[in-house]
This record gives C-alpha cells, sequence and structure tokens, in this order.
C-alpha cells in the first residue's frame, strides 16, 4: 500500500542512493488494569498525610479532612457495588510513624455474579506506624458471589486493628443468606513473621446458609495486634470472658488471643446496629490513636 505524501519519513543518502526507511510504528502503551489503586501515608511533621493516591475505574479514592493527626482514605465504586466479573485490588502502604485509618464511603453492595466479584487489599505498615481498616459491612445479593483476600506486613513495631463485617443480603427484600458464596482470607504478618492466617468461608453449595446461622443476620470478625495494644488486648479479652453466653441472645462474642501479639475478635449478631455498638465498646480506643472519631456519625 503506497504511503500518504504526509507521511513523515526518515531519510539515509549513501552516495548517489537514497534509502528510505518508515519510522517504526509507535509501542503500543499498556493499558492500566481497571479496579487497581495504591495510596501512600507518610507522617509530615506532627501528622500524616496521603503523598500518593491513584485508582482506576470502577475504583475510587477518597481522603477527607479529619480533626485527629491521622490520614483517611475511603474507596467507593462508580457503578455503587460490585457486578459480576469485577476484580478491585488495593495496594497501601504506611510509613514510619504514620497513622492511617481505611473504610469504605458505604456498604460494599454485591450484585448477582455467576462468574463472581473478588477484592483484595495489600499493606505494608512501618516501624511505629498504624493502620485501623474498618470498611463497611458486605451485603451480597441473591445469586452472588464474593471472594476477598487481605494480605499485612507489620513491622515489628507496626499496629493493626481490621474489622471485617458481612451481612445476610437484603433481608427486607427477601434474600436472607441467599448468595452463593462468601469466603474472605486474611494473613497478617509481623516483623517478618507470620502471625494470623484466617478464613471464613460460606458457600450455599454446602449447604442451606439460613438454617446454619438461626437467628443471626450479620457477622464480624475484628483483629488487634501490634506492639503498644497489650493494654487494649488485656482488656478486650476481660470484656469478653465476664460476660456469660445467654441462649436466644441478640448477640455472641468470642475472643482469642493470638500469642503475645494481640487477639481476634468474633461477633455474630441479629442487626448491623448490634454488632456496631458491639464493636464501638470494644474498640473504643482506636478514636484516641487517631486523634478523631471515624465512626461518630457511623457507630
Amino acid at each position: 500500500m503506497a504511503a500518504s505524501a504526509n507521511e513523515p519519513r526518515i531519510v539515509h543518502e549513501i552516495g548517489d542512493d537514497v534509502v528510505r526507511l518508515d519510522p517504526p510504528p509507535p509501542a503500543p502503551e499498556t493499558a492500566p488494569r481497571p479496579g487497581r489503586g495504591r495510596v501512600a501515608v507518610e507522617r509530615v511533621g506532627g501528622r500524616s498525610v496521603v503523598r500518593r493516591a491513584y485508582a482506576t475505574s470502577p475504583l475510587r479514592l477518597l481522603t477527607p479532612k479529619n480533626h485527629g493527626h491521622a490520614a483517611w482514605v475511603y474507596t467507593s465504586s462508580h457503578g455503587g457495588g460490585l457486578v459480576d466479573g469485577d476484580d478491585v485490588a488495593l495496594r497501601a502502604s504506611v510509613g514510619a510513624g504514620a497513622a492511617a485509618f481505611l473504610s469504605t464511603q458505604s456498604a460494599t453492595k454485591v450484585y448477582r455474579s455467576p462468574r463472581g466479584t473478588r477484592t483484595a487489599l495489600d499493606a505494608d505498615v512501618g516501624e511505629n506506624a498504624l493502620l485501623v481498616a474498618a470498611p463497611d459491612a458486605v451485603v451480597c445479593f441473591a445469586g452472588s458471589r464474593y471472594r476477598q483476600t487481605q494480605r499485612i506486613a507489620l513491622a515489628a513495631g507496626g499496629r493493626l486493628v481490621l474489622v471485617d463485617r458481612v451481612t445476610s443480603g437484603r433481608r427486607e427484600s427477601g434474600e436472607r443468606w441467599l448468595f452463593d458464596e462468601y469466603v474472605s482470607r486474611t494473613s497478617v504478618h509481623l516483623g517478618g513473621r507470620l502471625v494470623v492466617r484466617d478464613a471464613v468461608a460460606m458457600r450455599a453449595a454446602d449447604g442451606g446458609l439460613a438454617a446454619r446461622f438461626g437467628r443471626y443476620d450479620v457477622l464480624a470478625v475484628a483483629m488487634v495486634l501490634g506492639r503498644g495494644l497489650e493494654d487494649e488486648t488485656a482488656r478486650i479479652d476481660a470484656r469478653v470472658r465476664a460476660e456469660p453466653v445467654r441462649r436466644g441472645a441478640d448477640r455472641l462474642v468470642a475472643a482469642a488471643p493470638v500469642g503475645d501479639a494481640g487477639c481476634i475478635l468474633r461477633i455474630a449478631g441479629r442487626t448491623v446496629e448490634d454488632v456496631d455498638d458491639t464493636l464501638g465498646d470494644l474498640l473504643g480506643f482506636v478514636p484516641g490513636l487517631l486523634g478523631d472519631s471515624p465512626w461518630a456519625r457511623k457507630w
């Protein structure tokens, strides 16, 4: 095919001969993968600031101001939830001495998804740094599939408060425990040593979920780990042990130590409010760590 007269050329002249060379085609641009994000928090002066925040659709990152010394980061979705095939991953780092609160703008809605949806969080927390990761509850619609992976690497002096909540679905619409699959896997390394490997798996293929969960519609897992939180984990353990387990209670709470690294809480409740009130009580020290309460308008 003849080239256009206006097409640029590279011309080499060799004696009486003229050799015309077409320019090489431009290298194809590598498009960023959808649903990928990166956020970096560092300590500057007496405050923690977001040094970097980047996300590709459908993921969005919001960094509102607050009255404390920690940086707040909220994730959101352009579609208002996760649709079939969505794969969202966030890489976060909290530098030495910094503090960050990571949450969601609202509940994570998971729509009907035969192929499934996925989210992932990979976080590095530096020396004397703090990460509080407490997204709103995951709400799985009927026929949905959701898989979540969380990998947290704490420096020897790093601290972590992590909260996960999942509901039975759209209970008011008659979609109670009608999702196909919910799987959450969390691993935490402290000073290079694996201290937590936790998994929650609920699959309709293994039997009716509603019958297994009875009157409870919300499950929560909370982890309090790291140096400097020993007094808080001891207080949580004492509070939970002192509360008797009553038949027919609106909520059930259990606490388990993680060696000398901290503790894991598990809560089952009838409503999100039941679970949030319990979390707000047992994790009442968190606003003091951040210098402001991110839950004042929610819990």
